[in-house]
C-alpha cells in the first residue's frame, strides 16, 4: 500500500483483515460533524481489521508505504475456528491491545505534556524496533517519525505549539537530537524513560 491509502473505512462491512508486515498505520474514528480523531497507531506485527465481526469499528490508513498480509474476513474466521493456536494468538494480541489502551488512558488522563511526549517517543522507538513477526524487538535509537507535529498533537491531546516547544526542550536537555523535522535520535533513553514514568 502507498502512504495515504486507507485499508478499511469506519462503518463499512468487515470484509478483510490483515497482519502488518511493514509500515505504520493510523486508526481513526470520525464524529458526526466530520472531525477525525486518531484513536490508535498500528505497527509491524499488529493485526488490523475486524475478525468475527460484521462492521469495521474504525478506519485504518497508511502513514507510510506499507505491506500487508491480507485475508478475507470470512475465510480467516473459518480458519481460526478450526485452529485453536491461531485463536490463542488473537486473544493474546487483543489483551496486549487492551493493556496498551489502558496505558494510553493513563497517559491522556494523568501525564503532563513532557511526560506524554516522552512516553510517545519511547513507544515509537520500541514498536519500530520490532520485526514483522514479533512485536518485541530492540528499541531504535534513531528513526523517522511517521507523523507530523499536528498528528502527534492530536494523538497526545496537546496543541501543536506545545509539541514543538517540548521537542525543542528535549533537544536542549540533550535527551534527543532532531536532525530534521521528521528524524529523531534518542540520546538518553534512561532519562527519557524516567520522565515518561514520572506520573506512573
Amino acid at each position: 500500500m502507498s502512504k495515504g491509502q486507507t485499508f478499511v473505512w469506519e462503518g463499512d462491512d468487515s470484509l478483510m483483515v490483515a497482519n502488518i508486515i511493514e509500515g505504520v498505520f493510523k486508526l481513526t474514528s470520525s464524529l458526526d460533524d466530520g472531525r477525525e480523531q486518531i484513536i490508535g497507531v498500528a505497527f509491524p506485527s499488529d493485526f488490523v481489521g475486524r475478525p468475527f465481526g460484521t462492521k469495521t469499528a474504525y478506519s485504518v490508513t497508511a502513514l507510510s508505504d506499507a505491506k500487508l498480509c491480507v485475508f478475507s474476513r470470512r475465510d480467516f474466521d473459518s480458519f481460526a475456528r478450526t485452529h485453536p493456536e491461531l485463536e490463542h494468538k488473537l486473544l493474546q494480541k487483543t489483551l496486549e491491545e487492551l493493556d496498551r489502551a489502558r496505558r494510553w488512558m493513563l497517559l491522556l488522563g494523568r501525564k503532563t505534556a513532557p511526560e506524554r511526549l516522552a512516553s510517545f517517543l519511547l513507544e515509537i522507538s520500541e514498536k519500530l524496533g520490532g520485526s514483522s513477526c514479533d512485536a518485541i524487538g530492540k528499541p531504535l535509537h534513531a528513526f523517522e517519525l511517521p507523523f507530523g507535529r499536528q498528528q502527534i498533537a492530536d494523538i497526545l491531546g496537546l496543541t501543536i505549539e506545545t509539541v514543538s516547544r517540548q521537542m525543542t526542550q528535549f533537544k536542549k536537555q540533550q535527551l534527543i537530537e532532531l536532525p530534521n523535522r521528521t528524524h529523531v535520535r534518542i540520546c538518553d533513553a534512561a532519562k527519557l524513560n524516567d520522565l515518561a514514568q514520572a506520573a506512573a
